[in-house]
């Protein structure tokens, strides 16, 4: 990370922060963001983001938000032009960057002439890689990436406390119709379970078969009381959801909700069941007990769902891998590691969703 400051060193008191992608690392941003408008109100605080992700950062006070459209009116080096001049008209007084991407630093390039005091995120590039490295490896816990982007505002001058209180608020109960279920109105008797059982990179998907005798051992062991509501959306996965909902009758599934319904459906579960993805972060944001599954990729690379419990995961095993894990983000399978998902048994699986659920909310709200 480096810092420029201004030669008076006072504090920034409008601060642009960029974050355009992924789904997971905006989710594990935003619990940071909350933190910062709550301990420092005095601070005006500008989010440079995708505009899909708006109903992440609604229930946030304070918080301001700016959209940059790259596919469209801010696509390529003219449209990034057109974007920082957007941004000074804004008079930002200091930018923290938590993306470091090219399309990041163009932006900070193109506002030099500001001299604004910039903050960049350290990504830990070379500690990723000697963790992931195959087969010789440094295997040792990282700096959590919420931890990452709190050390981005300290550098301006805005130490944040990352505890509870940095969860976001709980949206509104959700009064939500889908085609298997006329209205969803969470229930304190009935517990409900979001599934979401597909992954972006096939280094973190748990097998579809293993997955289902997990909800199957599950829902009979625990009378089918529960409420299993699927979650995904891609072309591939919809017929395989639409599919889950016909094995496992009492269930449904989100495919037909907006993304802002989605997470005031995810914001009430009981339980969220993932693998190492960004429904996980949605689900942790608000501090809903998740259980994630762990395969080519490790909790130790910084992506641990934000406050969890860390008995909240189940692993791959390293003593049949040694060389786990490959891949930070999933997307590396070295030969004869295709498999290391099977090592986690769907027993496992539901015995740990039953423990889980036992015990009382990690955020205490519901």
């Amino acid at each position: 990370m480096f810092t420029l400051k201004k030669a008076n060193k006072t504090k920034p008191k409008h601060l642009l922060v960029i974050r355009l992608t992924a789904m997971g690392d905006v989710a594990l941003m935003a619990p940071v963001l909350n933190a910062l408008v709550q301990q420092y109100p005095q601070v005006s605080v500008t989010l440079l983001t995708l505009e899909k992700w708006t109903p992440i950062f609604a229930h946030i006070p304070g918080l301001k938000l700016h959209f940059a459209h790259p596919k469209t009116t801010h696509r390529g080096l003219g449209g990034l032009w057109k974007l920082s001049r957007e941004i000074a008209a804004l008079r930002p007084s200091a930018i923290a960057d938590l993306h470091h991407v090219l399309r990041s630093k163009i932006i900070r390039f193109f506002l030099k002439p500001l001299q604004l005091p910039t903050a960049v995120l350290d990504k830990g590039r070379a500690e990723k890689k000697a963790l992931t490295a195959f087969p010789n490896k440094t295997f040792r816990p990282l700096t959590h990436t919420t931890l990452r982007y709190a050390a981005v505002f300290e550098s301006l001058g805005y130490p944040l406390l990352l505890a509870e209180e940095a969860l976001l608020p709980k949206p509104a109960t959700p009064q939500l119709t889908t085609p298997q279920l006329t209205t969803f109105q969470p229930d304190p008797k009935t517990k409900c379970i979001g599934v979401a059982p597909f992954a972006a990179h096939i280094g973190k998907q748990y097998p579809l078969q293993k997955m289902k005798e997990a909800l199957r051992i599950f829902m009979a062991e625990q009378k089918n009381k529960y409420q299993l509501v699927f979650f995904g959306g891609g072309p591939v996965e919809q017929p395989l959801i639409k599919q889950l909902c016909q094995d496992f009758p009492k269930s449904t599934h989100a495919l037909d909700l907006s993304f802002e319904q989605e997470l005031s459906l995810i914001a009430h579960l009981d339980l969220m069941l993932a693998m190492d993805s960004g429904n996980a972060h949605l689900a942790a944001m608000y501090g809903v007990p998740t259980l994630t599954l762990w395969g080519n990729t490790h909790p130790y690379a910084g992506f641990y769902p934000f406050l969890q419990d860390p008995n909240n995961a189940l692993l791959a095993d390293r003593n049949l891998y040694p060389g786990l894990p490959t891949s930070v983000f999933g997307n590396k399978v070295p030969k004869g590691y295709e498999k290391v998902m099977d090592t986690i048994a769907p027993v496992a699986v539901a015995e740990k969703m039953a423990a889980i659920l036992e015990k009382p909310s990690a955020s205490g709200q519901k």
